[in-house]
């Protein structure tokens, strides 16, 4: 399998956050090499996506690993950003997405992608353990926990954490699952883990250092509510799922 990877971005009107880990990103993701990136600006007004586009394009002009901005005429959810992202590829065999606001810092996306191996998905996990640090509200980490732990009764699924946002999967299963992978919100992180699992594609949880980064566009309780709605029909789903031979 080709080293490449191919590094998404999801943004909704993020130009203000991301001009401080965007740089970083494309120094660290240059220094190793093997790596595109794209931003996918999902359906914010036209005066972001044109502040977000004089971001991308000055640093274009120093980083050949950066490619122009790509635009989504509607707001498809952060689910459909990325795989809008994925979607266009080019020859990487690797597909990646790490949030805008700089929480998964681009020291620990490089080490990620250094991690990788055949037939394996990489979900970074917000774990204090193998002496990471994680930087989060108290308030955020509980719902978090109870979030995690509605996943894992629910889907009968041993994660410990689905949804900090870097994550690294083989081409060949993604294209082998995207046909019924439905959920594009924020709880789009389950149905593709459920989807990999289902289909033979072992996922290694890796724990990182993360720290929280204000000016999040999840609300907690409403948006809670939703991912685990999500997560009900996920499981409905699930059953219909066909397996593979």
């Amino acid at each position: 399998m080709s080293d490449l990877v191919h590094l998404v971005i999801p943004c909704y009107r993020e130009s203000a956050r991301i001009g401080a880990f965007l740089p970083e990103l494309c120094r660290e993701m240059s220094a190793l090499g093997g790596v595109t990136i794209m931003v996918v600006e999902d359906g914010s007004d036209a005066e972001e996506v044109v502040k977000m586009g004089a971001v991308i394009e000055a640093l274009r002009t120093e980083y050949a690993c950066l490619l122009a901005l790509k635009s989504l005429s509607n707001n498809l959810g952060k689910g459909g950003a990325v795989y809008s992202g994925w979607a266009e590829p080019g020859e990487a065999d690797w597909l990646a997405f790490v949030d805008a606001d700089g929480a998964c810092s681009p020291v620990e996306v490089a080490r990620l992608i250094q991690m990788k191996s055949a037939g394996r998905a990489l979900f970074a996990s917000r774990v204090k353990m193998l002496g990471r640090r994680v930087d989060r509200l108290f308030k955020r980490h509980l719902l978090g926990r109870i979030y995690a732990t509605l996943v894992s009764e629910l889907l009968d699924v041993p994660v410990y954490d689905s949804q900090c946002g870097l994550k690294i999967v083989p081409r060949l299963a993604f294209e082998g699952i995207a046909s019924r992978l439905q959920v594009r919100g924020f709880a789009f992180d389950v149905e593709l883990m459920v989807a990999l699992l289902d289909t033979g594609c072992e996922i290694q949880e890796v724990p990182i250092d993360w720290h929280e980064v204000e000016g999040g566009k999840v609300h907690l309780l409403r948006d809670s509510w939703r991912m685990a709605g999500d997560v009900l029909k996920i499981r409905a789903r699930r059953s219909c799922w066909k397996m593979p031979l």
